[in-house]
């Protein structure tokens, strides 16, 4: 293996590991506190690390050279960023269990993929297939409830995934193209910067105490911190391998979720909803190491 597609696929675990630990953090907080709260503190400090990080590369240049098509590109990846990271916490905050929100976000490894084989025309064959069909009947095993109705079909906060998976998708496919041309520490510190603004703007629109416990404080500065770690590293990690490569080692996130879940927590999913995590698990991982070129079918479906 090449030194650089090694570091691709350490920085892809460093990032999984660490956002791993965001499922965690982040739920022990809003256990704890309001939303628009926990928005402000996470936020506030996810924005002072990428600027002292930026500030410590010598990235902050950039800002001044950036042409109006960079400077657009950013714009967007800022109002998306506002739309996957609110419905993220808002899945967090519903779902009682953050493993069941980690194995159905798998769905957002499926998107990734097929969006590098729709927009990037990147490769695909029946072992992809196979994959996607396994991790999206997984997905649908999780979170049946076993109700009739549309209402009633899926667990609370389904919904709210899946569109989480596709803001995700749109916003990471995006940055797989441009990240050559703007820096990691840019473009976290961008998306900072963003949710730092929605979160100030919701904050004063709902009002809630400033003041929060020592606990959730805690929780927080760790939690954010991690999630800095984890968003600079995945797009570190598209400069040396791709996008679908990384996903390959990103399909284990849901395994770490779950052992921290019942360590700190004491939660396990449902068998029926473990059992469908895991063909998850299973379905995103044939489907990215097909892509990755371990596994590949003969024929292409693409060609």
């Amino acid at each position: 293996m090449k030194t650089a597609t090694f570091k691709g696929y350490l920085l892809a675990l460093v990032a999984t590991i660490a956002f791993s630990n965001v499922y965690i953090f982040s739920k022990a907080a809003l256990n704890e506190i309001h939303l628009t709260q926990f928005g402000i503190y996470w936020c506030g400090f996810g924005m002072l690390f990428s600027f002292l990080f930026a500030l410590k590369n010598k990235k902050l240049g950039q800002l001044k050279v950036l042409d109006k098509r960079q400077r657009r590109i950013l714009l967007l990846l800022g109002l998306l960023e506002i739309l996957t990271t609110t419905s993220f916490f808002i899945s967090i905050n519903i779902i009682p269990d953050p493993s069941v929100t980690s194995f159905i976000g798998n769905l957002f490894p499926v998107m990734v993929t097929l969006g590098g084989i729709v927009l990037l025309k990147e490769k695909f064959g029946w072992v992809e297939v196979v994959g996607a069909s396994l991790a999206l009947i997984g997905t649908f095993v999780i979170s049946y409830t076993g109700g009739t109705s549309l209402k009633t079909l899926f667990i609370a906060g389904t919904g709210v995934v899946v569109i989480n998976a596709l803001f995700a998708t749109t916003a990471t496919l995006i940055v797989k193209v441009h990240v050559k041309n703007i820096s990691p520490e840019l473009f976290n510190l961008n998306r900072y910067t963003w949710l730092f603004a929605f979160s100030l703007i919701a904050f004063f629109i709902y009002s809630p105490e400033a003041a929060i416990s020592s606990r959730a404080f805690a929780n927080i500065t760790i939690g954010s911190f991690l999630e800095f770690i984890a968003i600079l590293t995945v797009y570190y990690s598209y400069q040396f391998i791709d996008a679908s490569r990384s996903a390959v080692v990103q399909t284990l996130k849901g395994i770490f979720v779950l052992i921290g879940a019942y360590l700190v927590f004491h939660t396990f999913p449902l068998m029926h909803q473990f059992v469908g995590g895991m063909v998850t698990v299973v379905g995103v991982l044939i489907m990215t190491l097909a892509q990755a070129g371990i596994f590949r079918s003969k024929n292409n479906l693409s060609n």
